[in-house]
């Protein structure tokens, strides 16, 4: 058991969300994640008519923007905006014999909520419509756009007095299963234990719950360790949006004795279930955005 303790704590994640030591680069998934929970059910992307384009070169530089913020996990769509859509108003002019897009974020009541210039572009290649050069455009101008909606979900979320920005997450348990030994109970009473803190609560119910979490557990025969037979043992931890989504998950993986867990888990339990607990409670700000910097109304952010 004792063996155990000291390499039960590296985590890999599924979702690869920011974590404390050991981990730093919440790398590109995290980042797109970060942008999951904005405000438009749908953005519309509209075809541009003031874009110093053809109409068809307008179209494609529309569809084009569309599949660059599908990529930043934007649910983005290239059509005519319609009631309730949030959608970028497009449109072009010249600069110093180079053409430069601009975008503007709308409201579904039609008031502009951010702007951007997108880095300037050849104008021959523009004026001739050249696909490339406008999915270049699109490409380049998404992650700001991305940035931009984060923004402006996290204002809403800090105008909103029961959003978790002002509130503990509500965080049902659903418990573990899988584990040998006493390592269901052991690791579901640890868990509950190490998981609340000033912005997390746990409860023991789904009603009313932000997310829900259930741990999993996998073992199975293979491998050795120090020429004696070894297991290989899988702890994830599935963090649940309430409409069932996935929002991230935390897998701690390692090779143990053979059967070292069959019985009591002891403390191997206790420092699981706190690693896993920062886990969560990681991916929960991340997926919420709790942290994000509010986009202020009154000034909207232009990238020059």
């Amino acid at each position: 058991m004792r063996r155990f303790l000291p390499v039960l704590l590296p985590l890999c994640l599924a979702g690869c969300f920011d974590m404390p030591h050991p981990f730093s680069d919440p790398g590109q998934q995290a980042r797109q994640l970060a942008t999951a929970n904005l405000p438009p059910a749908r953005l519309a992307v509209p075809t541009p008519a003031d874009s110093l384009l053809s109409d068809d070169a307008a179209q494609l530089w529309a569809h084009a923007l569309a599949e660059a913020m599908v990529a930043q996990s934007v649910p983005a769509i290239a059509q005519p905006k319609k009631p309730g859509d949030w959608w970028v108003k497009m449109s072009a002019h010249t600069h110093n014999g180079s053409v430069i897009p601009h975008y503007v974020i709308m409201t579904p009541d039609g008031k502009a909520r951010a702007e951007s210039d997108g880095p300037a572009v050849d104008m021959a290649g523009w004026s001739a419509g050249d696909a490339m050069a406008l999915k270049g455009a699109a490409t380049q101008e998404a992650p700001e756009l991305a940035n931009l909606l984060t923004g402006i979900q996290a204002d809403m979320m800090q105008q909103d007095q029961h959003s978790l920005m002002h509130r503990a997450a509500r965080i049902y348990f659903a418990g573990v299963s899988g584990a040998p030994g006493d390592g269901d109970k052991s690791l579901a009473r640890a868990f509950y234990s190490s998981l609340p803190d000033a912005t997390n609560s746990v409860q023991t119910e789904p009603k009313g719950a932000d997310f829900t979490v259930r741990g999993v557990v996998k073992i199975a025969d293979g491998g050795s360790l120090d020429g004696k037979p070894a297991q290989h043992i899988e702890i994830a931890w599935h963090v649940l949006t309430p409409d069932g989504k996935e929002a991230g998950a935390a897998t701690q993986l390692h090779d143990i004795p053979a059967h070292s867990l069959d019985s009591a888990w002891g403390d191997t339990a206790i420092m699981a279930a706190e690693e896993a607990a920062g886990a969560v409670r990681t991916i929960v700000t991340n997926y919420s955005g709790r942290e994000h910097t509010p986009l202020p109304v009154a000034n909207p952010t232009t990238k020059k």
